[in-house]
């Protein structure tokens, strides 16, 4: 027996799976949104930790890119903790992240002059662990990369966000290749809640799940993050703009 012991293969073998156990306990901890017809939809009932997600904008334009940035600093904001945020074009609103509840004092922001670099400073923040979310704001994302990514972050069981952003329409099939990512949003936006007096309501936007590991696909109606981070469903318009702004959106 203390031959079997000190045999350094066995302890090898012993520690590895020591480390898959415990990945995969990390994997068990999930971030819900609060919304019961969303979490059922996932794995867990949430985010999972140790696990990368990937989000884009429904459409090529600024605004549902910016819509896809903020329901990511909402994911982020529900955190304990500081985030890093990687990124190589220097043209994020730090107040708008501050008011869906991801205040400044809480995020570490990582610029970088190629893209390439804003993967290996992503890569190394979700190896680091010990950091609430790590975020970053890609163009491309190869599957080999992918890969690495999700491992990095079920070492340490971090919460990996990917926004993924183009520069021109082009770059945006690159979002249909697969990737390891455990989920896949898209977010577009969507007219805002109606109210019964003239005024603005509650921004709302149209979150699809279009790939999500040992689940199905869904898309929700939701009201835009709110102060803390939260989102909420609401009702589809009654008079159909929503359906309208939707296939709009598809068709282009």
């Amino acid at each position: 027996m203390a031959q079997t012991s000190a045999n350094p293969i066995i302890s090898d073998l012993r520690d590895r799976i020591q480390h898959l156990e415990g990945a995969a306990a990390r994997r068990k901890s999930v971030l819900p949104f609060g919304v019961a017809m969303i979490d059922e939809r996932l794995p867990g009932g949430g985010l999972a930790h140790g696990a990368v997600h990937e989000f884009a904008g429904g459409g090529a334009g600024a605004v549902d890119g910016a819509a896809a940035a903020l329901f990511v600093a909402g994911v982020a904001a529900r955190t304990k903790g500081k985030v890093v945020w990687c990124l190589a074009r220097p043209d994020l609103f730090a107040p708008a992240l501050a008011q869906v509840g991801l205040h400044p004092d809480r995020v570490i922001y990582v610029e970088a002059i190629r893209e390439e670099y804003v993967l290996e400073a992503f890569e190394e923040a979700l190896r680091f662990g010990g950091l609430a979310a790590v975020v970053a704001e890609l163009v491309r994302l190869p599957m080999v990369a992918s890969r690495r990514l999700q491992l990095a972050a079920e070492g340490s069981g971090t919460i990996g966000l990917i926004i993924r952003r183009w520069r021109r329409q082009t770059e945006a099939g690159d979002f249909g290749h697969p990737t390891a990512a455990a989920t896949r949003w898209r977010i577009s936006v969507l007219p805002s809640e109606p109210l019964p007096v003239p005024g603005i309501g509650r921004a709302r936007w149209l979150a699809e799940l279009i790939r999500v590991k040992a689940g199905e696909c869904a898309e929700f109606e939701i009201g835009a993050c709110d102060a803390k981070g939260r989102i909420c469903l609401l009702p589809v318009s009654a008079d159909g703009s929503d359906q309208t702004a939707r296939q709009g959106r598809r068709s282009g």
